[in-house]
């Protein structure tokens, strides 16, 4: 990682999805809509809600503390927490700040990213510079969506695609040769309309009129995110290999944002990525947002499929328009030398 005096990786996983399990057989009492309908366009089968108590900061603090147990650390072992989200709590305080207060790590600063779905490769990136240069010795990323919130359960367009969850990274030294190798990201302001939430900030504030009109939900013209994402993720894998000397041929595991299985395919066919190579479990959890890629990764690893010194890619695409990729060679060495 260019101008960073030692290396940097992740020393601990975790994730967190809620109990309640909505399924593609009860959207179809819902609104007009099939299984096989959304199977075909999407791979989605199921996807997770949170309960009527449970908000962004509460998945983000299980996820966490599963993390920092994953470590073998405390909360108060972490000096930054980075909370990539769509859907924070309220406007403000940060979800980070709440998070900080509900794992106990007392006197850690904290702050929001948003980067859409994109959201964990961002966060990714900032806190990788930070341990990397020394300001900190760990940060925790965590990425945390609760979509249910600005979903129309009306529109059966985008209803069938989301879920909810969490899922962190603890970040931290790990040997020399290991960890983060690149990074790249991008964003275009220009496409911001192709994918939104129009109504609740300060542009368009609150009132009778955005609510009757249903502008306080995830508005997305569909095709066009579509053609975006694939785009994106080939580019900036590509751009991120460029960084370390690699091509698509050296990645040994592709974890790619879980949009939509079709998306996922279309990037490995043009990366000439085997799909046994490429992680997905978009069809047990549907799009979860900057949640995707850690819980992806999370799962992979618990099922093996994460080996010692492996060339493993997260790459992401969501409003903005941002996208983004990293690479990591894995070091199982911060768990062994416990």
């Amino acid at each position: 990682m260019t101008g960073n005096p030692r290396a940097v990786g992740i020393i601990g996983l975790g994730s967190c999805v809620p109990e309640r399990v909505l399924t593609n057989a009860d959207l179809e009492r819902m609104v007009d809509t099939t299984d096989e309908w959304i199977r075909t366009r999407t791979g989605i089968r199921e996807r997770r809600i949170a309960a009527d108590h449970e908000a962004t900061s509460d998945l983000a603090a299980a996820a966490a503390q599963r993390a920092l147990a994953d470590a073998g650390l405390a909360a108060t072992d972490v000096d930054l927490i980075l909370v990539a989200t769509l859907t924070p709590d309220m406007a403000f305080p940060a979800t980070a700040n709440l998070v900080q207060h509900h794992i106990g790590a007392r006197a850690v600063p904290g702050f929001d990213l948003s980067a859409g779905c994109s959201g964990f490769v961002y966060g990714l990136t900032v806190g990788a510079q930070l341990v990397g240069t020394g300001l900190y010795q760990r940060v925790l990323v965590i990425g945390a969506d609760v979509l249910s919130r600005i979903t129309d359960w009306t529109d059966r367009s985008t209803c069938v695609l989301f879920g909810d969850g969490a899922g962190a990274a603890v970040l931290g030294s790990v040997p020399a040769g290991s960890g983060f190798l690149a990074f790249a990201l991008g964003g275009d302001g220009a496409g911001a309309e192709l994918l939104n939430l129009p109504a609740g900030g300060s542009r368009r504030p609150a009132t009778a009129d955005t609510v009757g009109h249903h502008l306080h939900f995830i508005r997305m013209q569909g095709n066009e995110v579509f053609k975006f994402g694939v785009r994106a993720m080939v580019d900036a894998t590509i751009e991120a290999l460029g960084k370390c000397g690699l091509t698509p041929r050296d990645i040994d595991l592709l974890v790619p944002h879980q949009a939509n299985i079709r998306i996922m395919d279309a990037a490995a066919r043009r990366l000439e990525i085997p799909l046994d190579r490429v992680f997905a479990n978009v069809d047990r959890f549907g799009n979860t947002s900057a949640a995707s890629v850690p819980i992806a990764f999370d799962q992979a690893r618990r099922e093996g499929r994460v080996k010692e010194g492996a060339i493993i890619v997260f790459v992401g695409f969501g409003a903005g328009l941002t996208w983004g990729a990293t690479v990591l060679r894995w070091s199982e060495a911060p768990w062994k030398d416990r």
